[in-house]
């Protein structure tokens, strides 16, 4: 039988709907140099990429002050 949010012992549902995120313990400094290393790694070809013509008129859009 499946077991339902109501079933676990806090009573909420595991996509962290309801939870309070201060109540998470803080990362450590090694997991936190090994999660950015692991992001730039595999995020290196998208930073490096040119950016596209129609993000980067967007981008000029919001650099706009508005009034």
């Amino acid at each position: 039988m499946s077991e339902t949010h109501a079933d676990r012992p806090n009573g909420k549902a595991e996509s962290g709907q309801g939870l309070d995120p201060s109540a998470a313990p803080p990362l450590n400094a090694t997991v936190r140099r090994h999660l950015g290393q692991t992001l730039r790694g595999h995020y290196a070809d998208t930073l490096s990429a040119p950016v596209d013509e129609h993000l980067e008129a967007l981008l000029a859009k919001l650099d706009k002050p508005t009034g």
